[in-house]
């Protein structure tokens, strides 16, 4: 019977451990209570060392997410851009802040609180629901940034634009709606949404992802004539510059100017990019070949 005893309390320890870790490697006394784990199985948990006891109330495997820990330790969910990553939306830049979603009145050093929760989050682990995640962005980040937050998700189709606008009522929402406005179906990388912005609040009427006979798909053709190409890493590739080069050579030679721009030039330094765009638009209208389109 004791055999029986010390196996049974094994196996709860070891089932503790797989629920902790397919929740990002922490919870929460009161879940875990729920989920039905004894006081004594999580007692003996922390006793064998496999289980760490961080927080009152919290329990955790020492590979536990850092952010995740962070976030039950202060009873609060990740989200704005501390939870991109959870949900691989795309991001500009890391935050040292952790961004939390936290109930009225509750202040923690070195975290962005935020106070709106409208959706329950389905997440096992401490992160608020996806909705909830891109509103924040919304009205929290600047707008490249939450651009790109929402036009990963929009374009792989996990939200529906229609949907956050109109969980952004009222006139405080008025930015995060404008920036909305902006994504749109599919995007293959960050600069193509970046770009694409600029031309839209520059007035520049453009075509996107358009086939041209004897080059293939471009990223963009700016009023009738001008192709703006924008360069990854694989574009850096021995192979891949020569395809650039010879698709420019084709380019040029059916009449299209090509202009190519790399991850500094549209992330950090767009209005060197834009002049040197509409340099070559005015041109073009000056001899007749431009030919504006609406978007």
């Amino acid at each position: 019977m004791l055999r029986n005893l010390l196996c049974g309390a094994q196996n709860a320890v070891m089932e503790l451990v797989r629920i902790l870790e397919s929740r990002g490697g922490v919870a929460r006394r009161r879940t875990l209570l729920q989920l039905g784990f004894t006081a004594a199985e999580l007692r003996k948990g922390v006793a064998a060392g496999i289980v760490r006891n961080p927080a009152q109330g919290v329990y955790a495997i020492p590979e536990a997410d850092p952010q995740y820990l962070a976030a039950a330790n202060r009873h609060g969910l990740l989200t704005c851009v501390s939870a991109a990553s959870y949900y691989r939306l795309w991001r500009l830049h890391d935050h040292r802040e952790l961004h939390l979603q936290l109930k009225p009145g509750v202040h923690h050093a070195g975290v962005v609180a935020h106070r709106t929760s409208r959706f329950r989050s389905a997440q096992t682990a401490p992160v608020a629901a996806l909705a909830d995640v891109l509103s924040d962005a919304l009205r929290c980040l600047p707008e490249p940034e939450a651009l790109v937050m929402v036009q990963s998700a929009v374009g792989r189709g996990e939200i529906a634009q229609e949907f956050l606008h109109r969980n952004l009522p009222g006139k405080r929402n008025a930015k995060a709606r404008k920036v909305l406005a902006l994504a749109y179906g599919r995007a293959d990388s960050v600069l193509e949404v970046l770009a694409r912005s600029h031309f839209i609040k520059a007035g520049i009427g453009f075509e996107q992802h358009v086939q041209i006979p004897g080059i293939g798909e471009v990223d963009f053709v700016l009023e009738g004539f001008l192709i703006v190409e924008l360069d990854g890493a694989t574009h850096f590739e021995a192979r891949g510059v020569k395809r650039d080069r010879r698709r420019d050579n084709a380019s040029v030679l059916r009449g299209n100017p090509v202009l190519r721009y790399f991850y500094d030039d549209v992330v950090h330094h767009p209005e060197r990019m834009m002049s040197q765009i509409h340099g070559v638009l005015d041109r073009g209208r000056e001899l007749g070949i431009s030919r504006p389109r609406r978007r």
